[in-house]
């Protein structure tokens, strides 16, 4: 069969020899491939497409692999863009201590703030410097010239209008910065004033509005770049960009909206600078439109995390209390704040979803494959693997081997098991730790690679222990090569992990017990999501 696009194709080789393992990343360069490049042999099947090239190079492609990609997800294609009313049964919210230990509830969160532009996390301990422990748990701060974090209060000689009582129209943050910070986390420690409520205002349905009502307008401030500035005695930061950003396909990607921040636009002729203020006007009157603007309060502990890039945000006016602006006296109204990126939270979100989807793979092997017998033995292999982690964690071992504990066997998963029994040794621990290895550390790996031949070194070294084996034990550790020779038991014992792959092999003896109280797997997910990569 022909072959389209011979050059994409091949550079899209999944090969080892064209990619590493290990992150995907290529391994030649494009100007590598022969010039007269053509598909000597095709074969497609249910299994994908097998490719063998004219420089004698094999690819194989499974099927399934060139599917659509999905939307850029930073553009209003990937986002629900929505109005006040469309949050009148709450907002996308999460307690703090069950966002830390349930991963689930922090794909939640994370996946509210890329879809919806905006979360909130209730319970954050009210102290200072916490707010980054919050950015912290998904990605990195963004340093400013702020400092890692910055106090939103009322301050005695205020060097910008967040620091005093007034009212703070929707806005976005630094759009005077190349690239712009493009999250923002704000933690409140303090509300007590009259006022001072926080609003949002989703930028992107407000660009859209105006695409939709003046088209004109819309495409005229997504191709005017808009300077704007900020400076102070040891600052000067400027950026020139549109007030509304496209992808290359036409797509909403970005608001920068700040009117305090505007610089003056030069080199515009007259007609221009009255389009440019004519559809500049209207896109703020939008902004302000009621309906589009969520207000709700901030109490103490309420963190909020913001995407810099869509949302507006804005303050009412609060009457400030008495005293030195410090948080001294009553009426006060103090957060802190940082910044952070949608990079790192939507690469965390990425490692969450799969990981979960790991998890839920092997459980759902426990629950199918592992509930056949297990080698003649009198438990069936999901219940040998969850007594031999639960007998890990009776003996108070780090989770990593209790990871490794429960998962030791999973190389007998997918029918390798029978082979085994039938005579044919099967490597179940290679197999098992290089099935986790994407996922896992070597901690956890290397345990479970070893757990055969430590079966092996202690049957050598330690009198009496072959004798314990189980009659499935026995006859497997023929296949397996036996006890080992003594050069053979002395470099075993010098291997780092030697004392780990020992302790899960004498776990793993020991969890064949019928009536044994056996736990379940989700009993055990949560440690092994912290585990995980």
């Amino acid at each position: 069969m022909s072959v389209p696009h011979p050059y994409w194709l091949r550079d899209n080789c999944p090969c080892t020899a064209c990619r590493d393992p290990r992150g995907g990343q290529k391994l030649f360069q494009v100007g590598d491939l022969p010039d007269d490049l053509a598909a000597a042999e095709a074969v497609e099947d249910a299994a994908g497409l097998t490719v063998l090239w004219s420089d004698g190079h094999r690819s194989h492609y499974p099927a399934g692999w060139d599917a659509p990609a999905g939307p850029d997800e930073r553009t209003e294609h990937a986002k629900r863009l929505w109005e006040a009313a469309d949050f009148a049964r709450g907002l996308p919210e999460a307690d703090w201590a069950g966002y830390l230990a349930d991963p689930e509830e922090r794909i939640a969160v994370l996946a509210a703030v890329r879809r919806s532009g905006f979360a909130l996390l209730r319970g954050v301990p009210v102290e200072e410097g916490r707010v980054l422990a919050v950015a912290r748990s998904f990605g990195y701060v963004r340093e400013t010239n702020y400092g890692e974090l910055f106090d939103v209060r009322v301050e005695p000689d205020p060097a910008n209008l967040a620091f005093t009582g007034a009212a703070i129209a929707p806005h976005t943050d630094n759009p005077y910065r190349d690239p712009v910070p493009t999250l923002q986390l704000l933690h409140c420690l303090r509300n007590d004033a009259e006022g001072g409520d926080s609003g949002l205002v989703d930028g992107f349905r407000a660009a859209a509005l105006l695409r939709d009502e003046d088209p004109a307008a819309f495409a005229l401030l997504t191709r005017t770049p808009v300077p704007f500035r900020y400076r102070d005695r040891g600052t000067e930061l400027s950026a020139e960009r549109p007030l509304i950003g496209l992808d290359p396909r036409g797509a909403i990607r970005e608001v920068r909206f700040n009117n305090r921040s505007t610089g003056t636009l030069r080199g515009l002729a007259p007609a221009e600078l009255d389009a440019f203020y004519t559809a500049y006007r209207r896109f703020a009157a939008i902004t302000l439109r009621p309906e589009l603007r969520l207000d709700f309060r901030l109490a103490p502990g309420d963190c909020l995390l913001l995407d810099n890039t869509r949302l507006l945000h804005a303050r009412t006016a609060f009457a400030t209390g008495e005293g030195d602006g410090t948080g001294e006296g009553t009426g006060h109204r103090h957060l802190q704040g940082c910044y952070a990126d949608l990079d790192a939270l939507s690469s965390t979100l990425a490692v969450l979803r799969r990981n979960t989807a790991a998890l839920d793979g092997l459980e759902a092997l426990f629950e199918g494959e592992g509930a056949a017998e297990y080698l003649g033995e009198a438990v069936t292999l999901a219940t040998h693997m969850l007594q031999a982690a639960a007998l890990a964690r009776a003996a108070g071992a780090p989770p990593a081997l209790v990871a490794a504990a429960l998962l030791h066997d999973i190389g007998h998963f997918r029918g390798s098991g029978l082979e085994l029994m039938a005579g044919t040794d099967n490597r179940h621990g290679a197999t098992a730790a290089a099935r986790l290895a994407p996922y896992f550390p070597p901690a956890v790996t290397e345990p479970v690679r070893l757990h055969v031949d430590a079966k092996r070194y202690l049957c050598a070294t330690e009198p009496g222990y072959a004798a314990r084996l189980s009659p499935a034990s026995v006859h497997t550790l023929a296949l397996q090569g036996g006890p080992m020779p003594p050069a053979e038991a002395a470099a075993f014992a010098a291997h780092p992990r030697h004392a780990d792959a020992v302790a899960v092999r004498r776990w793993d003896e020991a969890a064949k017990d019928p009536a044994a109280e056996t736990p379940a797997f989700a009993e055990f997910r949560p440690l092994l999501m912290e585990l995980m990569r």
